[in-house]
């Protein structure tokens, strides 16, 4: 189960599903955290907290997908910026960087939380 903190959690619940199409799962919970079924038995739950929301420097959550030139599509067609990266270790061309064992892209929450998605080859 990965955990997200989020500010605002009906702004995150319709990114979660209408954006990425996660599956609700149940909440809110007396805490106001909602949970979503990611598939293969494996969940995510935001939490509300404005002080710990899109601060983290790291990806927070990862989904491996086979098509990662349709899904950086599919998320720009609802709107999402892929994030870029030109450093000497990691530079992505048109959102997606090539790996050695495959092709990533990350984006970002509403809030500023990291979101990845990746195809192994």
């Amino acid at each position: 189960m990965t955990a997200i903190p989020v500010a605002d959690v009906d702004r995150a619940r319709r990114f979660y599903e209408e954006v990425l199409g996660l599956k609700f799962a149940g909440g809110p919970r007396d805490d106001g955290s909602l949970e979503y079924s990611c598939g293969s038995g494996t969940g995510l739950f935001t939490y509300p907290t404005h002080e710990n929301a899109g601060k983290s420097p790291a990806t927070l959550a990862a989904w491996q997908v086979d098509d990662i030139k349709a899904t950086a599509t599919a998320l720009r067609d609802k709107g999402v910026a892929l994030e870029d990266y030109d450093l000497p270790e990691l530079k992505t061309e048109g959102g997606i960087a090539t790996l050695p064992r495959g092709r990533t892209l990350w984006f970002r929450d509403p809030d500023g939380n990291i979101l990845n998605v990746f195809q192994r080859d």
